[in-house]
């Protein structure tokens, strides 16, 4: 499959008795359609999932598959400790629907070639596209370029790179890895139009400037830099608010949504960022100056 373009990471928002909201991942959804993404993705840094139940996790593949109902491909974030959990919760969620794979890598940090053997026999027990997510500036481990190309030869079905770095770095990246695996970068978009320029295959974002993003998307792979960089011009601002370290953009990234969204903010799932006055007025004025989500 072309794996390529914009898929936004879900937020994961809960209810004041800390469950799942079903009414967010359904509206996140509208938006990322309506915003025109390439796909959707869940079960990432960004969807707190270091917070969620192996049972929660399934729920909200399972929302996701069911509101997207086939419209886009479905990426979910494969997070375990142990290869036999990862094996199991990646043929999950294949069953359940999702298009492909992003494996996190386990932690406490291991060295790069004990993770290859790790990620290679999830790879080899599991069928479809399988992507890595190389994020050693947020996760503490990570493979090298090298690393990666090994992966790819020794396991073909490893097809993706999802980096977590400066444009400039994932551009050395893509030059390194030749061809061999698509590259995606995160980070809520920022540095979005240097990421197209280093060449990156796609990028996920959250869904708090989605249709911005999907519009410098398309702005950029039509040449069109100028209007690119009108749009990201105008979704900075949020984002270099946001994108301050994973607790900042989980809070306020989310808090921004919500408004964007026009549905009530998640309750906080501890442990969390607490927002503050000066945060919450800040988060409101972003939210303002960007518009209703179309939906």
């Amino acid at each position: 499959m072309d794996i390529s373009g914009t898929y936004p990471m879900l937020f994961a928002f809960f209810d004041a008795a800390n469950s799942l909201r079903r009414d967010a991942i359904s509206r996140q959804i509208s938006a990322a359609i309506a915003a025109g993404s390439s796909g959707v993705a869940v079960l990432g840094l960004g969807t707190e999932v270091s917070k969620l139940s192996r049972g929660e996790r399934e729920q909200l593949i399972d929302w996701t598959i069911e509101d997207v109902a086939g419209r886009v491909p479905v990426a979910v974030t494969i997070s375990e400790s142990n290869v036999l959990d990862m094996i199991s919760a990646a043929k999950a969620a294949r069953a359940a629907g999702a298009a492909w794979l992003i494996l996190q890598p386990p932690r406490p940090p291991i060295s790069g070639a004990q993770l290859v053997a790790f990620f290679g026999e999830v790879a080899d027990a599991v069928d479809g596209p399988i992507g890595i997510q190389n994020a050693p500036e947020f996760l503490g481990v990570g493979l090298t370029a090298s690393e990666l190309v090994d992966l790819n030869k020794q396991h073909p079905n490893v097809v993706v790179a999802k980096a977590e770095s400066m444009a400039l770095h994932v551009g050395d990246l893509i030059d390194q890895l030749a061809g061999c695996m698509r590259v995606f970068n995160g980070r809520a978009g920022f540095e979005l139009t240097d990421n197209y320029r280093a060449g990156v295959d796609g990028m996920i974002p959250g869904i708090e400037t989605i249709d911005l993003q999907v519009g410098v998307e398309k702005a950029m792979r039509a040449g069109d830099e100028a209007e690119a960089e009108r749009l990201y011009r105008q979704m900075l601002p949020a984002v270099g608010f946001a994108m301050q370290g994973l607790g900042q953009f989980v809070l306020y990234g989310k808090l921004i949504a919500a408004l964007r969204l026009g549905i009530e903010p998640s309750t906080d799932r501890r442990p969390s960022n607490i927002a503050s006055p000066r945060g919450l007025a800040w988060a409101k004025r972003y939210a303002t100056e960007l518009g209703p989500l179309p939906v």
